[in-house]
């Protein structure tokens, strides 16, 4: 194998390889021995070490953060405004029993006016348009009528008619004095006096019909022949006009509808009830009236309920009034109501939002001297908003009405090691 050497075993009878091993494993045991005598100061060491690790950590968490009791928290006045945490003290209050009904705005037909003019014409001016308001008395739109006209003719002849009989009357009755005129004529000129009052009074009472008042019929004959020609359509009363059926130069009659107009100081709300609840609904009951979406809610009486259920819907209809003077509910209007069916004074009302579940039952944050300790309640009759405490919580104890939700998250925060708010 290597040129010029013969190749040799350390020793023949294998005396050589035993004295090498036993010189080799004696230092490697006798080492492991050492390290065997030693492990147990070294692990002690080692744990004593860490365990002064864990008392800086532990020592550095609770410099930083809140230290909670168990089942306690305690927060400073600072954190609780933060937090939006409010309290109030636990007291009596009446808890209103209510069903929730559904319905709509709609017009009053009590002060709605559909305006139809008195005469037909062609329209010559239309002042008005939907959503004006409008005054009693306002001239919403002028036509060109004929037949007006001579109606209007038909006065002033009458009126001409009737002074000239009446001063033909009162000549022949000096003249009968005299023996000048005869009985019969003076009878005839009573009797054509006569006609002509009655003719008169036929052409007032057709223009009234037409919606003229004693002081415009005294200002007629005043008239230059292209105004007898005109009619008004004017306001009845305040309101805003909802609706136009009429344009410049369109031909109306007596039977047009051509405007509608609305009071809006109050309006009427249409609630739907269904049969399981009629036995409850019932005039004279408070409700509370709201549309959602920024809208105010409002509050008001049920002042009708329809004696017919509609048979193929099967509810009735509830009716309440409302006053609207700043326009705020607009007919059409979705709306739900609360109708208060039931009130009852409890020793305890508390926000439904100040009940929590706290280890699987319902509990109250209440305030003790070192913070907010949640109380296990009963919990009593309750609506969406309130709710009857029956046990747990004492008349005159503060307790969290508003924000408990986050005093519950501050204490499973502590409960699982975490860190709260600072102090």
């Amino acid at each position: 194998m290597f040129p010029g050497k013969r190749w040799r075993p350390f020793c023949s009878d294998g005396s050589g390889i035993m004295k090498r091993m036993t010189k080799f494993w004696i230092p490697c045991l006798a080492m492991s021995a050492g390290l065997w005598a030693a492990w147990p100061s070294f692990a002690l060491a080692q744990h004593d070490r860490h365990a002064e690790h864990a008392d800086e950590a532990d020592h550095d968490e609770h410099g930083h953060g809140d230290h909670h009791e168990e089942g306690v928290v305690t927060l400073t006045p600072a954190v609780l405004e933060e937090m939006g945490i409010e309290t109030a003290v636990a007291g009596p209050g009446t808890l209103e029993q209510s069903v929730r009904l559904t319905g709509e705005i709609v017009l009053n037909p009590d002060r709605l006016t559909h305006i139809v003019p008195r005469v037909g014409g062609i329209a010559r001016e239309v002042r008005a348009t939907i959503g004006d308001a409008v005054r009693e008395g306002d001239v919403l739109a002028v036509l060109e009528s004929s037949d007006l006209a001579e109606a209007k003719a038909n006065y002033l002849g009458a009126l001409q008619r009737v002074s000239l009989t009446r001063a033909t009357l009162e000549a022949k009755k000096k003249l009968q004095g005299q023996g000048i005129v005869s009985e019969l004529d003076f009878l005839a000129a009573q009797r054509d006096a006569a006609e002509a009052e009655i003719l008169l009074r036929a052409a007032d009472v057709k223009l009234h019909t037409y919606g003229f008042t004693h002081a415009q019929l005294a200002g007629i004959d005043a008239q230059d022949e292209e105004k007898l020609l005109l009619y008004e359509v004017r306001a009845p009363f305040a309101g805003v006009l909802v609706e136009k059926h009429i344009t410049l130069g369109e031909l109306v009659t007596d039977e047009t509808d051509i405007f509608l107009i609305a009071d809006l100081g109050t309006v009427w709300v249409h609630l739907t009830v269904h049969q399981k609840d009629l036995a409850r609904i019932r005039p004279g009951i408070p409700v509370v009236i709201s549309a959602g979406y920024g809208f105010p809610e409002t509050r008001g009486t049920i002042e009708y309920v329809s004696p017919i259920v509609d048979e193929s819907t099967r509810t009735a209809t509830a009716r309440v009034v409302l006053s609207n003077e700043d326009g705020t509910w607009r007919p059409g209007l979705f709306v739900t109501a609360q109708a208060v069916v039931e009130e009852t004074t409890v020793d305890v009302l508390v926000p439904r939002s100040a009940i929590q579940m706290v280890d699987g039952q319902p509990a109250i944050f209440v305030r003790g001297e070192k913070g907010f300790q949640p109380h296990p309640v009963v919990v009593g009759r309750t609506n969406e908003t309130f709710a009857e405490i029956r046990g747990g919580l004492k008349p005159g104890e503060e307790y969290v009405a508003r924000g408990a939700f986050s005093l519950k998250a501050e204490l499973e925060k502590a409960s699982f090691g975490g860190e709260g708010h600072a102090h």
